[in-house]
């Protein structure tokens, strides 16, 4: 299984170039039919579009923000979604105890990666680099 961090859900869904080809090309050819990604990302990216959404002060930029918001949805109706599920949180609160020093929505997408035994994409391995038992690659480069 593999399963696509924020980054690269945003590099596909928004980027022109060569780092977005480079991904669709290695994901295209890939023998690993399960991709997917995670709530978490989901959770990210919605958070960002509340802000895009909320600072949208004319019509025309409402229009604009909600057309790409459903874009957005669209693409999310395509690809499955892992969740931060009991075995996820067990992970998660040990990750903790082990004092993994990274970004609270970082370690869950670790959690569930790990709880799913998946390779993870990402461009973020430095902090992903910290995770005993963490797989990742990035795909872009």
């Amino acid at each position: 299984m593999i399963l696509l961090d924020t980054d690269h859900m945003s590099i596909l869904e928004w980027g022109n170039d060569t780092s977005s080809s480079i991904l669709r090309t290695k994901l295209a050819t890939t023998d690993d039919a399960d991709i997917a990604t995670t709530i978490v990302s989901y959770e990210e990216q919605m958070r960002g579009w509340m802000a895009v959404l909320s600072k949208s002060r004319t019509v025309d930029a409402q229009v604009n923000a909600y057309r790409r918001l459903a874009d957005h949805l669209e693409n999310y109706r395509l690809i499955p979604v892992r969740h931060f599920d009991q075995r996820s949180a067990e992970i998660f609160t040990k990750l903790r105890r082990d004092r993994i020093r990274i970004g609270t929505m970082d370690l869950r997408i670790a959690s569930i990666v790990i709880a799913n035994d998946a390779l993870l994409l990402t461009r973020n391995t430095s902090d992903f680099d910290q995770v005993p038992g963490l797989r990742f690659e990035n795909w872009t480069a």
